[in-house]
């Protein structure tokens, strides 16, 4: 990686963070691929080794580390595999609303557990019936003397298996006059009452990444879980979203950065009349394609990063970002699949599964079509 914003320091943390992911996480994967499920024992290996959380201010027990630390590390779990991605979900997306939102009674109590990893966290947006529509949700939250009485269920949560905390979008004000202006967000403890977790969701990729149902039945909720101000759930939302986007769009291009590699290593080496697949013009173009492709991908999500560290705006940078890199990525696939002929439908070779893992990635966090009229919004601005 040459990228401007990658310091000594980085490429320094990206050998030791490698090293650790190549022990502690590579020789398992496929294990945790069949079981369905990342074992707790690898968040607390995470947390004692300091990978948890990186950026949470030194008095809370983090390294108040830059978002570069982030970016390193999402890039290097990603290379291990896609379905480590609830690592970033934690780090990179969750534990930054309780950063940013927080109350300091609130960081106290929760941020110290959440960089051991004796507390995993997730964050509850979706429900049956309204996914890229969150103006739309359901849930609501009733205020009953010193708690909240929450109802409603959430489904497609990833870590939700695992989370002892969930940060959950619900409506505190059904009447509010834009919809949004009702909506809040509430931190869910894992043995609040009336809280239960519905059956881990059988997905088409991402096996071992733990996505469920939750469901909230006259839960109680402390007022002081309250997250931020009352009716301000949406913004907040809002305001983090272009962060979580980035993440993803970061993950998707070291995923086609992945399968290139891997794909122009086999067809130099597999042969087909008499000679490698490597020799035929077909195969030299479909790797040019991809080459150019992926390198205008680096190019652009490194611009993004950049200017995300720099504080920028860039609302519709990481919306064009994460359409076109994950639908890119989703192509890269197809290629390379089909560059490993039968092979590629084997679950032998690891483009079978970054074919079944790639797919959702132009879905969550904002569909492809969702970015594209974010896009046409500023455009028209």
């Amino acid at each position: 990686m040459s990228s401007r914003y990658l310091k000594p320091e980085h490429h320094i943390f990206r050998q030791s963070f490698r090293r650790f992911l190549q022990k502690e996480a590579a020789p398992f994967i496929d294990q945790w691929e069949k079981d369905r499920l990342i074992p707790r024992a690898f968040w607390r290996k995470l947390g004692a080794n300091g990978y948890l959380c990186p950026g949470v201010h030194v008095r809370y027990g983090g390294l108040s580390a830059d978002f570069v630390y982030s970016v390193v590390m999402i890039e290097e779990l990603e290379r291990v595999a896609s379905g480590l991605l609830g690592v970033g979900l934690h780090n990179d997306i969750v534990v930054p609303y309780i950063q940013s939102y927080g109350t300091e009674e609130q960081k106290k109590r929760w941020l110290p557990k959440c960089i051991t990893g004796d507390l995993i966290t997730a964050v509850a947006m979706t429900e049956p019936g309204a996914g890229s529509d969150l103006a739309a949700i359901q849930t609501t939250a009733v205020l009953d003397g010193d708690d909240y009485i929450l109802n409603g269920q959430k489904t497609f949560i990833s870590n939700g298996i695992h989370a002892d905390l969930v940060i959950v979008a619900c409506k505190t004000d059904p009447y509010a006059n834009p919809v949004h202006k009702g909506v809040s967000l509430l931190v869910v403890e894992e043995n609040a009452p009336g809280f239960s977790r519905g059956k881990k969701l059988d997905k088409i990729g991402l096996h071992c990444q733990d996505t469920a149902e939750l469901f909230f039945e006259d839960c109680r909720v402390p007022k002081s879980n309250l997250l931020g101000e009352e009716g301000k759930g949406f913004t907040y939302l809002m305001q983090k979203l272009q962060q979580e986007r980035l993440v993803v769009a970061i993950s998707a291009q070291v995923a086609a950065e992945e399968m290139f590699r891997m794909t122009l290593e086999y067809v130099q080496t597999r042969q087909a009349f008499g000679q490698p697949l490597s020799r035929f013009q077909h195969t030299q173009f479909q790797l040019a394609e991809m080459a150019t492709e992926i390198q205008l991908g680096r190019t652009f999500v490194d611009s993004a990063i950049e200017e995300h560290i720099a504080g920028k705006a860039i609302e519709k940078k990481v919306s064009m970002a994460k359409w076109w890199i994950t639908e890119m990525a989703k192509r890269t696939a197809a290629k390379c699949q089909q560059l490993h002929g039968g092979y590629g439908y084997i679950e032998e070779y690891p483009i079978a599964r970054r074919f079944r893992d790639i797919m959702v990635t132009s879905i969550y966090a904002g569909t492809t079509e969702v970015m594209k009229g974010i896009i046409a919004k500023h455009l028209m601005a």
